[in-house]
């Protein structure tokens, strides 16, 4: 057998110069880095934990401190914000005890004025006072129910009689009884009234 028809392994494999091989691990360990900065970079701007990565144990102390703090400062503002609520209320219903204590005096002085009295002393001082007491009411945020001529609303009337008028609409009132008031959007003393039907 002739030597000729061996073939070298060694004299096969085709010699790459030195620079192509450089440039092939370079591109290699860019497309590397390119990959791990892409797994680590999140919207958030924190890395993404992968399922064999142990997250930072300061880190995480960092978050749970930050999230306790966010907790107790929306605690803090709900607090805040119904304490005002329950002062604004206590100062409210103080205001409407306080003027229901005087309503009826204004009853007392509005059932004078409708008296017939030959005293003309007497019937402007009773006009006085009531004028006064309706000035007060009138600072203090505190207005009549409107209720004569206007449709019956039970969340401000309250209907003690009803009554048969083809001159009236259905569900207005006739008559105003005992007048009623309101502090605010709170009432105070509903308006007694007649309802016609």
């Amino acid at each position: 057998m002739s030597k000729k028809k061996e073939k070298n392994p060694v004299q096969e494999t085709p010699v790459v110069p030195e620079e192509e091989i450089l440039e092939e691990q370079a591109g290699e360990a860019k497309a590397a880095e390119a990959e791990t900065d892409a797994q680590t970079e999140t919207p958030g701007g924190e890395p993404e934990e992968t399922p064999g990565q142990v997250k930072d144990p300061v880190q995480e102390q960092l978050e749970q401190q930050q999230e306790r703090f966010l907790r107790l400062a929306a605690e803090y503002d709900n607090y805040r914000k119904r304490t005002a609520k329950e002062k604004e209320s206590l100062w409210t219903d103080a205001k409407a005890d306080t003027v229901q204590a005087f309503l009826p005096v204004y009853d007392n002085l509005e059932r004078a004025l409708k008296q017939d009295t030959a005293d003309e002393a007497y019937k402007k001082g009773v006009e006085m006072t009531m004028n006064q007491l309706k000035e007060v009411f009138a600072k203090l945020g505190v207005t009549e129910i409107e209720a004569q001529g206007k449709p019956f609303d039970p969340n401000l009337h309250n209907a003690v009689m009803h009554i048969e008028d083809d001159n009236l609409e259905e569900n207005v009132v006739a008559q105003v009884f005992q007048a009623g008031f309101m502090l605010g959007e709170k009432v105070i003393r509903f308006a007694m009234v007649q309802v016609a039907n």
